[in-house]
């Protein structure tokens, strides 16, 4: 019975054909304008399960060819679905569909999709370039030179050296684009792993790119499928690339106070001085470089790092030339007058020479004698090198000639000794140029000395000096914290090293008096803290009132000025100054040129401002 009956459908269905619909193009081309996702979906269910492929086929050609310029979003949104990836295929051509010639467009962009899918980026390449005119071809195109570049980038260096391309403001691929912003912080990361000097950052950029290379392989679902194979495929490549040299940064966890390592007043020294190449680079030049050792005067406002130059440019200038560090403070009231401050000399110069100082009563009853042949002593024993003699804050001088403590003929012996010897040249620190020393002692230094501004460090010195301090700081900053930091200090070092102390200071009373759990990378949030702490201005009240007290001695009106700028960040213009100081033009500009030549205000785009936003601050919290 079951025999006969399998032979009975046999005699009823000998075979299968196929009725065309004759409306159903015309349906599906109305679906596909009204609604393109819609249309698809009803598209792929018709060619699925009812073999009405030719009626598909047509639709789909002639609506991608009504709107040439759509082509690429729309085949683009095919590729989002697996189980539509047949359409795509049917689009390409590379299925038998030669009773129809799709759309020339619509065929070379669903083939550069293929091609990605397949991981053939030079195909790929090949086809979004010649449709990059229309929409979102470009943007086809850059993905697949950048996909095609970072998968042949297997090294740790080729891989730091990767460019990172710019985003489009309106991308299709977005989610493609965040794994390729991935892909740049990693780039970012290596580089920080291969640069830095700082063990501790080294560590968390080795962890951080670690990270996020292991999202990129375990969520490979986030990044739409033609481009899903490569990124995991880059993923993979970069974590091994990586791994190689893991063991070689080492982890790093903090697990007590961090040591502070800024140094707020006190010179910096040793490996802890970074940031005044520029300055250095100069006295190599007229003490290394020249023919001649040649006497400096060394200038700026307080607190600008002189004495951390003086106390370090030893180590830049290897053993051809010696320095002999005087700090001028250190003479008090100088009972003995002059006696007093050479003795001072004589005995640091001892021992930066390694020559025994004159006798004490040598020095009190022929001061300049003695000292005169103690120098030509040391001349004569430096043989191949020569000897820098640095007088640090020499104002010291000047205020004991007022005092009648030394006579004011005191400059010209002086001047005399700086002209004695090819091999000894002077270094003399303080707040003035030359000029602006009262007296007429002051006049023979003229021709003899060069004189060298310390200023405001450029903010690739304040970024080096925050996140580097030493080899093993533990913390880090976020670019945009290092950034605001630098407006707020314009770079002058008491500010920046005072700045770096207190956000130190802030983890640690967070992490381990608080009990807070948080990042060890300082943000924008926490400079914005310790900067509106009051204790802030309380420990920089030595640079605020240094500098105020500056502006009070010289040209008259300075601090009028300062008064009148400081509630205006933009600043104010030469007219409107005389107007809120009072001052007439007589007595404004020389006040100005003072301000100026201390680096405290700076004319821009026409108007008169306070170079350090910090001390502007302060400047309005003492007009309150």
């Amino acid at each position: 019975m079951r025999k006969s009956y399998k032979n009975h459908l046999d005699l009823l269905f000998p075979r299968v054909t196929v009725l065309p619909n004759p409306y159903l193009t015309e349906q599906l081309k109305e679906w596909l304008r009204q609604d393109w996702e819609t249309g698809i979906h009803n598209a792929y269910e018709i060619y699925t399960y009812t073999l009405q492929f030719i009626p598909v086929i047509q639709a789909l050609n002639q609506v991608l060819g009504e709107q040439p310029e759509q082509v690429v979003y729309r085949i683009a949104h095919l590729t989002d679905h697996p189980y539509k990836w047949e359409l795509v295929r049917l689009i390409s051509g590379s299925m038998d569909t030669n009773f129809i010639k799709f759309e020339p467009h619509a065929r070379a962009v669903a083939r550069g999709f293929l091609h990605l899918h397949e991981q053939s980026l030079g195909a790929a390449m090949e086809v979004f370039d010649a449709v990059r005119s229309l929409l979102y071809g470009e943007e086809m195109l850059m993905i697949s030179v950048i996909m095609s570049i970072y998968q042949e980038t297997l090294k740790l260096n080729d891989i730091a050296a990767l460019s990172i391309y710019v985003f489009p403001k309106e991308p299709l691929r977005g989610d493609t684009w965040r794994a390729i912003a991935s892909l740049y912080e990693i780039i970012r990361d290596i580089r920080v792993i291969q640069k830095s000097s700082s063990r501790s950052a080294r560590a968390f950029a080795l962890s951080h790119a670690l990270g996020e290379l292991k999202k990129l392989r375990d969520q490979p679902d986030a990044v739409p499928q033609p481009e899903r194979a490569i990124v995991t495929k880059i993923a993979w490549n970069w974590s091994q690339a990586i791994l190689d040299v893991a063991s070689e940064v080492g982890n790093v966890s903090i697990t007590e106070r961090v040591r502070n390592p800024y140094v707020v007043g006190d010179p910096v020294e040793g490996n802890l001085f970074v940031g005044r190449e520029d300055i250095l680079k100069q006295l190599k030049e007229v003490w290394i470089l020249s023919h001649q050792l040649q006497s400096v005067v060394i200038y700026g406002h307080r607190r600008m790092g002189k004495t951390s130059i003086l106390l370090n440019v030893a180590n830049s200038l290897g053993s051809q030339v010696k320095v002999a560090y005087v700090n001028l403070l250190r003479l008090g009231d100088s009972p003995q007058g002059v006696g007093d401050v050479l003795m001072a000399i004589t005995d640091e110069i001892s021992d930066a020479v390694n020559l025994p100082p004159p006798a004490d009563a040598d020095l009190l009853n022929l001061p300049y004698r003695t000292f005169e042949r103690y120098l030509k002593q040391v001349e004569a024993n430096l043989s191949e090198t020569g000897l820098i003699i640095a007088l640090d804050e020499f104002e010291k001088i000047e205020k004991l000639i007022e005092k009648g403590k030394i006579d004011s003929d005191f400059m010209e012996v002086l001047r005399g000794m700086v002209q004695m010897s090819p091999k000894i040249a002077f270094a003399l620190a303080g707040l003035h140029t030359l000029d602006e020393m009262t007296g007429d002692y002051s006049h023979p230094f003229f021709a003899s000395f060069i004189n060298i501004n310390v200023s405001f460090m450029e903010s690739a010195a304040t970024r080096q000096i925050l996140a580097n301090p030493h080899e093993d700081f533990l913390l880090d900053y976020a670019p945009e914290a290092l950034s605001v930091i630098y407006a707020w200090t314009a770079g002058q070092p008491y500010l920046v090293q005072l700045v770096g102390f207190q956000l130190v200071r802030h983890y640690n009373e967070q992490v381990f008096d608080m009990g807070n759990s948080r990042d060890p990378v300082f943000t924008v949030e926490d400079v914005t803290a310790v900067i509106n702490d009051h204790e802030f201005f309380q420990r920089g009240r030595y640079y605020f009132d240094g500098v105020w007290g500056q502006a009070a001695r010289g040209a008259p009106g300075q601090q009028e000025i300062l008064r009148a700028i400081a509630p205006h960040p933009e600043g104010l213009d030469i007219n409107t100054l005389p107007e809120i100081t009072g001052m007439n033009e007589t007595n404004l500009q020389p006040a100005l040129n003072s301000l100026i030549r201390h680096d405290v205000v700076l004319e821009i785009d026409g108007k008169w401002c306070i170079i350090v936003e910090l001390f502007r601050h302060w400047v309005l919290s003492i007009n309150v």
